[in-house]
């Protein structure tokens, strides 16, 4: 089935089935990006909880919530809610607060929606896929760029037959990466393991599973060009851009296939160029392609107030949170923002966090 298929959304109050759902956060970002979505999920918001109650009763009066709280473990007992999101930032150490927030949703009968970053380190996702296993309860991590429409589309195409078999995949990200003394340091290190996420979640849906890896490493941003090689055999590279200017757009992904490639720009202009024959050389007129062999250009329209120039639904935001939604209620397992797909990630930070510039190493 193809990744990309436009469907009409439904708004909450038409599904006929919703899920009890708690909400733990109460921050801008959620605030912005994912209690919104809401209104086209099917869900029943039934109870927030924040270290402030302030903010709690804030959040909870814009968006509908029934009752708040400022103890997870309270809301859990008294709720006994069908799912939970989580939106946290860190503890003081630097560890992933929604990590352990997570376990103790699972433990209490609850599917789990967190945000990326699924964790701080391997391990404690292992933990996590151990627990998922134990109870049969899905935990899904907020891998929106997998949503993006550009992106599911650029999936669709590389996995058509014309495209031929991926050959290479390039990903340019604006991050950069600590000093090599800072890279042991998850508090120097939070900033990268909070965005390695986003590259990370389009290189293995767009490449699958990395075999190898080797960097460079400039100091003065901090940016690194990354050369890799998929077990699928194609070559890829990461360009993580600190230091560009945030006037322009921040990202880029080409893939190419065998005589045809596509790229998507700023997240939401894909552009497929079909096999073609080149023009006679030294000979042609024109660069005009005949229309079977023409590029293809995806681009939204921003004059109609329409859901798909929505940001939550550009970005991705609806279409995960739905995913999760409809696996829940169907008691099917999810296929994106798995704790597979977050083990992987974190292979990777643990080769950027552990490996010299220079050295190759395997993921």
């Amino acid at each position: 089935m193809p990744h990309h298929v436009p469907r009409e959304i439904r708004y909450n109050f038409e599904y006929e089935r919703r899920l009890k759902a708690c909400f733990i956060g109460a921050g801008g970002h959620a605030y912005r990006n994912v209690y919104p979505t809401f209104r086209y999920a099917p869900v029943d918001l039934v109870a927030i909880c924040d270290l402030s109650l302030e903010r709690a009763e804030g959040f909870a009066k814009v968006f509908g919530a029934e009752r708040t709280y400022t103890d997870h473990e309270a809301m859990l007992r008294a709720e006994k809610p069908d799912v939970v999101f989580i939106v946290t930032n860190y503890t003081e150490d630097g560890h992933v607060r929604a990590t352990g927030l997570a376990r103790d949703c699972v433990e209490a009968g609850a599917h789990v929606w967190m945000e990326k970053p699924t964790a701080a380190t391997r391990g404690e996702v292992e933990a996590l896929i151990a627990l998922s296993n134990r109870t049969g309860k899905t935990i899904m991590t907020g891998l929106k760029k997998t949503f993006f429409p550009a992106i599911e589309k650029l999936k669709d195409i590389i996995s058509a037959p014309g495209f031929g078999r991926l050959t290479s995949l390039m990903v340019r990200y604006p991050q950069g990466l600590p000093a090599p003394d800072k890279r042991g340091d998850l508090i120097a290190m939070q900033h990268f393991i909070d965005h390695i996420y986003h590259p990370g979640a389009v290189l293995n849906f767009l490449g699958g599973e990395i075999e190898r890896a080797c960097f460079e490493w400039e100091p003065t941003n901090g940016a690194t060009i990354t050369s890799l090689r998929f077990k699928s055999g194609a070559v890829g590279a990461l360009h993580m851009t600190a230091g560009q200017s945030w006037a322009g757009p921040l990202e880029r992904v080409e893939a190419i296939g065998v005589g045809s490639h596509a790229v998507v720009e700023n997240g939401v202009k894909l552009t497929h160029y079909r096999k073609a024959a080149l023009p006679s050389y030294g000979r042609a007129s024109s660069w005009i392609q005949p229309e079977e062999s023409a590029p293809v250009l995806y681009e939204p329209e921003f004059s109609l107030g329409q859901l798909y120039n929505n940001n939550m639904f550009m970005l991705g935001y609806v279409p995960e949170v739905l995913h999760f939604c409809e696996a829940v209620l169907e008691g099917r397992a999810i296929t994106k923002g798995t704790l597979a797909t977050a083990l992987e990630i974190m292979k990777l930070y643990d080769f950027y966090a552990n490996t010299k510039e220079g050295v190759s190493a395997s993921i």
